[in-house]
């Protein structure tokens, strides 16, 4: 496949966006970032003509694969009664209920747009209830791009100082420089309580799957040992669950593991790919929300369209059917590249589950950032940047996204662009 008019789109319209984007993450992707016309189900179609079975999947938010009926029916209906009315509308109250039923902390509910925005109102929350101002994060955990998280995120490892005390590092030129965030390793309970002792922290903040920079999962114990370590020190657990928020179970990862948090963050596949995200959690620190204790607000929160296709998402989350969908073909995925790449005599890793894993090349079993930087991440993303040309479009970085959309054809058809590419690299 050739990709030369979504170069030249990109070069035209760099003359008035800034690199021809929107949004620093499409940038640096081979070979270019690509301009789409359409989208539907599970296949992507650029202004090539290129049709692309989608892994990105809006970079995770389609959870029910492009254009789902119901969504789009939904969101089309409210179009003829209300966009934004600086009030409230039922939906929102329909839609938190959902949330409420679902999430096993969301006792009370506020939406915002963005998954960043929620963050920064969580961290106020945990600072107004504990009358603290640190925060604990962990290298290689995503949690948005303002100055105050964007820390230690890809860390260069000759500036970051030991394993057992990482050196914060920024994400960013002109970030603002932040005293109270503190840098630790994942899966490393020790190093957490050894930190909360202080007596300092107001919230510890984590992705309870490392899926943004690596893929790991918690060893077994982990969260459990957060969990108390943080009721011990009085100390404020958030869990950052845009990605494995209603991907890894219906109630997220706080679901599957059984582990409960003060807040949790959620976002993209909670409406679909409409700008949606919240913060819920326990009705104690939630009601310093709703007293105006601490200052939650937003234009654009609560959009009547975005708040359609919302409770439109939860309701086909709550059936059920499309999990089993998932279940099936993310499961036949999985297995099929284990198999490919076990008969071209590539060592490779998969980590997570059906609707969001993690492929890694090398021998390396990580429980923490750095440790997964030994994987062969050059030779991963050569690969992705193959598959490309092949017509399956998976990220660099080995995250994979699986939709309700995605069906038997597209996994032989993916499989098989795979075999191809294996081919290729032995050749």
């Amino acid at each position: 496949m050739e990709f030369d008019a979504s170069r030249a789109r990109i070069d035209h319209a760099a003359a008035v966006v800034a690199g021809g984007v929107n949004s620093a993450f499409r940038l640096g992707i081979r070979p270019h970032p690509l301009v789409f016309a359409s989208a539907d189900g599970a296949i992507l179609t650029d202004v090539d003509g290129n049709r692309l079975i989608d892994y990105f999947l809006g970079m995770g938010p389609m959870l029910l694969g492009h254009r789902p009926p119901a969504v789009v029916e939904a969101a089309r209906a409210q179009l003829d009664r209300s966009i934004l009315v600086a009030g409230q509308t039922e939906l929102e109250y329909a839609a938190a209920r959902l949330l409420v039923e679902l999430v096993p902390s969301a006792e009370l509910v506020r939406f915002s747009v963005s998954g960043s925005e929620a963050v920064q109102a969580a961290l106020r929350v945990a600072r107004a209830a504990t009358g603290r101002s640190a925060v604990v994060k962990f290298e290689g955990h995503y949690h948005g791009w303002f100055d105050n998280v964007l820390w230690s995120v890809a860390p260069d490892l000759a500036k970051a100082g030991p394993r057992e005390a990482p050196v914060p590092l920024p994400g960013s030129g002109g970030q603002m420089p932040d005293p109270n965030i503190s840098v630790l390793p994942w899966n490393d309970a020790g190093a957490l309580r050894e930190r909360l002792a202080a007596g300092d922290v107001a919230a510890v903040i984590m992705e309870p799957v490392m899926f943004n920079s690596a893929g790991i999962l918690p060893v077994p114990g982990y969260l459990e040992a957060v969990r108390e370590a943080c009721d011990a020190a009085g100390t404020l657990l958030v869990f950052d669950e845009v990605i494995t928020g209603f991907r890894v179970a219906p109630g997220g990862a706080q679901q599957r593991f059984g582990v409960v948090p003060d807040l949790t963050v959620l976002g993209k596949a909670l409406a679909n790919g409409f700008p949606v995200a919240a913060v819920v959690g326990l009705r104690r620190y939630m009601d310093l929300i709703a007293d105006r204790q601490v200052l939650h607000g937003g234009t654009y929160n609560t959009q009547s369209v975005a708040m359609a296709a919302t409770l439109a998402t939860l309701t086909e989350i709550r059936d059920g059917a499309p999990y089993r969908r998932i279940d099936k073909v993310g499961a036949r995925l999985m297995e099929g590249l284990l198999e490919e790449f076990a008969a071209a005599g590539v060592e490779a890793r998969i980590v997570g589950y059906p609707a969001v894993f993690q492929v890694r090349f090398g021998a390396v079993r990580p429980s923490d950032f750095r440790e997964a930087q030994r994987a062969d991440n050059a030779r991963y993303a050569d690969f992705a940047a193959a598959l490309l040309r092949h017509g399956v479009r998976v990220l660099p970085r080995g995250t994979w996204f699986v939709s309700a959309a995605h069906e038997d054809g597209h996994v032989d058809a993916t499989l098989a662009a795979v075999r191809a590419v294996l081919a290729e690299t032995r050749s």
